[in-house]
């Protein structure tokens, strides 16, 4: 059958984390309520973590990757795993699995109303300061987006990917992608999810990129807000 969703996760620096990343996304595709795949990208890793994915890759048959040749971000690394996907459905987690792949099962289950569909962090496992500085971020980023969304930080996410391929490139896309569905008349709905503490590897953000970033990003938002376009072809040559 051919892959209904692809699972995207972005890799940087991650080779602490890879064999429990192809663990449980193994045991996932076994449980998966469609035929899923896996879809690495490599944001321009400086340790070992290209050499595992192919490893990886090569002894397990639903999992790909592409790969950048320098660090670009999470943004651009999330963008090229929707550019690249063929299947209807595309998913995102991120590779610390601080989120059950097991949950994308409940994300599905409103897939088929719902043209985003985003995990929420009911029971966070972070520190008292990440846990703030992102409930902050997530306020003002709501008032400024009124999209709803209580944890667009949550990465674990499914999109319909002839939306999630509309979605404009720019730097702070991971937190604004519920907001970006609504540009396109979309709907989206948030699901509780399980979250549970970094096991290995190192956070990639910090207070700046949490709390001060995103602020920033909200203004270039609202630009694009004003002058994004939506056209709906009603007829074409056969």
């Amino acid at each position: 059958m051919p892959y209904q969703l692809t699972i995207v996760v972005p890799v940087y620096n991650e080779e602490e984390n890879l064999e429990r990343v192809e663990q449980e996304l193994v045991h996932y595709i076994g449980i998966a309520s469609v035929p899923t795949s896996i879809l690495f990208v490599n944001d321009g890793s400086k340790d070992n973590s290209q050499d595992l994915i192919e490893t990886i890759c090569e002894r397990q048959p639903h999992f790909n990757f592409i790969s950048f040749e320098d660090n670009r971000g999470l943004s651009a690394a999330i963008k090229a795993g929707f550019d690249t996907v063929e299947s209807p459905l595309v998913g995102y987690i991120d590779a610390d699995l601080q989120t059950a792949p097991e949950d994308f099962n409940l994300l599905l289950e409103h897939s088929s109303k719902y043209h985003l569909v985003t995990g929420v962090r009911a029971d966070r496992k972070d520190s008292f300061v990440k846990n703030m500085s992102s409930k902050i971020a997530n306020g003002i980023r709501r008032s400024f987006t009124k999209d709803g969304m209580d944890d667009t930080g949550c990465p674990l996410k499914i999109i319909h990917s002839d939306y999630a391929k509309r979605i404009p490139m720019f730097k702070g896309l991971h937190r604004f992608l519920p907001a970006m569905i609504l540009l396109q008349n979309g709907n989206i709905i948030q699901i509780p999810v399980q979250h549970f503490p970094r096991m290995a590897g190192t956070a990639k953000f910090g207070l700046w990129n949490r709390l001060l970033g995103p602020l920033m990003d909200c203004f270039a938002y609202l630009w694009m807000k004003r002058k994004y376009i939506n056209y709906t072809i009603a007829k074409r040559s056969q």
